[in-house]
C-alpha cells in the first residue's frame, strides 16, 4: 500500500515509524513532515488543511490510505473530502470531530449519552461567565470552546485567576477558539488517557497512558501540550477501563451514530479517576502528543493494521496484541516554552543514539538547515524508550538524553513519577 500521513510533529514521526515497520507499507509520504521523518519517509510540502489539495495530491501519488495526524485538518473536513473522493482515510468527519473542536458539543453529547462528566455552564459573553464563576467559586476550570492547540484550558485555583481567564479568552488570547467558553466544576482525582479505535459502530481499546501537562517538575508551572508520557497507566485498571467503555465510550459512539455522524478514527478520552469511578474530562479526535509516541513504541507494526481495520469498518473481532512491557517518552523543549522561545539552534549528538524497537528519538519541531538538525518548534524532541518495567524504560530514555548536546533546550527529569 502507498500511505500518506498528514502532520509534522512527534505524533506523526511515531506514526510513520510504526507504519514503516509493517510489510504492507510499500511507500510512505508524510506531509509536511520534519527533519526526523525525512530520514525514514518522503516528505511533501502541501496545505494539509485544504481538502481539495490533499485529495489531488493523494490521487496524483496513487495513495491507498491516508492517516490524519492533527485535529485541525479533521475539523476542517479533510477526511470528508477524501471519503467523497473514494480514498480510504483514518480520521473522523468534520461533524464527528466536533467532539474535540467544540467543548460545548461534547457536553451536549455526554448529556444525551448520560456519560459521567463535570457539571458545566456554556457562555457567549464575559459578564454572564464571570457571574457564574462568582456563584460557583474556585477551584474551577475555564475552557475555550474551540480548538486552541491544547492550550485553551485554565485550571483556576482561585476566583481571580478564573475571572482573568475569561478576560483573556473573550479578549482574543486564543483567537476564535475563545469566542465561547465552557466553565466546568473542578474534578478531583488522577487523570489518565484512554485510546479507543472506532469504525462507526465497534469500539476497540488500544491502550492507556499518562501525560505530564505542566512545564515544571512536580507538575508545577503553566500547562503545555505535554512534557512527557508513559504507558500503560497503572491508575486505569482493566476494571476501570471496562467501566469507561460501558458508561462513557460506547454510549458516545452510539449517540454519534444515532445522530447520523458515526465516529471513525481514534477517540482519545481524557479521564479523571477517583474511587474507582472514571469521569470524562475531554475528548480528542486524534492520537495524543506525546502519548502517541509511547503507544506506537508498544504497538509497533500492528498499529497500521489496526488503523486500516478501523478505516474499513471491520474492527469487530479484531484483537490488539500487547506485550507485557512499558514505554516512556520525555519531551525536550526549547528554552522559554510554553512562552516565547528562540528558533534555529543546532542539536548535536542525535546520530549516535540507538534506533530500534526499544529506543527512538522522535522529532517534533525540527528542520534541516545547512546540513544540521535545528530546533524550529516549542516541543522539539520526544526521547522514547521501552522496557520490561517502567523504571527500565525511564533509565533508557534519560540515558539517551544524556547523549544529546543541545544547551538551548530543557526537559523534565521526573517523567513517570506518579507510577514510580
Amino acid at each position: 500500500m502507498n500511505i500518506l500521513i498528514l502532520g509534522s510533529g512527534g505524533r506523526e514521526h511515531a506514526l510513520a515509524w510504526a507504519v514503516m515497520q509493517n510489510p504492507k507499507c510499500d511507500k510512505l509520504i508524510v506531509a509536511p513532515g520534519n527533519a526526523g521523518i525525512e530520514m525514514i519517509a518522503d516528505c511533501a510540502k502541501i496545505d494539509i488543511e485544504d481538502g481539495g489539495v490533499v485529495c489531488s495530491f493523494a490521487e496524483e501519488n496513487a495513495i491507498d490510505f491516508v492517516i490524519v495526524g492533527p485535529e485541525a485538518p479533521l475539523a476542517k473536513g479533510v477526511a470528508d473530502r477524501l471519503r467523497e473522493a473514494g480514498i480510504l482515510v483514518f480520521g473522523p468527519s468534520a461533524e464527528a470531530a466536533k467532539l474535540e473542536a467544540s467543548k460545548s458539543f461534547t457536553k451536549e453529547i455526554c448529556d444525551a449519552a448520560k456519560a459521567p462528566t463535570a457539571a458545566y455552564g456554556h457562555f457567549h459573553d464575559a459578564a454572564a461567565a464571570k457571574a457564574y464563576i462568582r456563584d460557583q467559586g474556585a477551584p474551577i476550570v475555564v475552557k475555550a470552546d474551540g480548538l486552541a492547540a491544547g492550550k485553551g484550558v485554565i485550571v483556576a485555583m482561585d476566583e481571580q485567576s478564573a475571572l482573568d481567564a475569561i478576560d483573556d479568552m473573550f479578549g482574543g488570547a486564543f483567537g476564535g477558539a475563545g469566542a465561547e467558553v465552557v466553565i466546568e466544576e473542578f474534578m478531583e482525582g488522577e487523570e489518565a488517557s484512554f485510546f479507543i479505535l472506532c469504525d462507526g459502530k465497534t469500539a476497540l481499546p488500544i491502550g492507556t497512558a499518562q501525560d505530564h501537562k505542566r512545564v515544571g517538575e512536580g507538575d508545577t508551572g503553566p500547562n503545555t501540550g505535554g512534557m512527557g508520557a508513559y504507558s500503560p497507566a497503572p491508575v486505569l485498571t482493566d476494571a476501570i477501563a471496562q467501566k469507561a467503555m460501558d458508561e462513557i465510550i460506547q454510549p458516545t459512539i452510539d449517540e454519534m451514530a444515532r445522530r447520523g455522524s458515526p465516529y471513525q478514527g481514534v477517540l482519545y478520552a481524557g479521564l479523571m479517576i477517583k474511587g474507582g469511578q472514571p469521569r470524562l474530562v475531554e475528548y480528542n479526535v486524534r492520537f495524543g502528543d506525546p502519548e502517541c509516541q509511547v503507544l506506537m513504541m508498544r504497538l509497533g507494526a500492528q498499529a497500521m493494521d489496526l488503523m486500516h481495520a478501523a478505516a474499513e469498518e471491520r474492527l469487530e473481532g479484531v484483537q490488539v496484541n500487547w506485550a507485557d512491557d512499558h514505554a516512556i517518552t520525555v519531551v525536550m523543549a526549547a528554552n522559554g516554552y510554553p512562552g516565547s522561545y528562540e528558533k534555529g539552534s543546532a542539536i548535536k549528538g542525535l546520530d549516535a543514539l540507538p534506533e530500534d524497537s526499544s529506543n527512538m528519538a522522535f522529532h517534533a519541531g525540527t528542520t534541516i538547515a545547512n546540513g544540521a538538525i535545528t530546533a524550529t518548534g516549542g516541543r522539539v524532541l520526544n526521547v522514547t524508550a521501552r522496557g520490561a518495567s517502567l523504571q527500565e524504560a525511564r533509565d533508557r530514555a534519560y540515558a539517551m538524553i544524556d547523549q544529546i548536546d543541545w544547551p538551548e533546550g530543557f526537559y523534565r527529569r521526573d517523567i513517570g513519577w506518579r507510577a514510580l
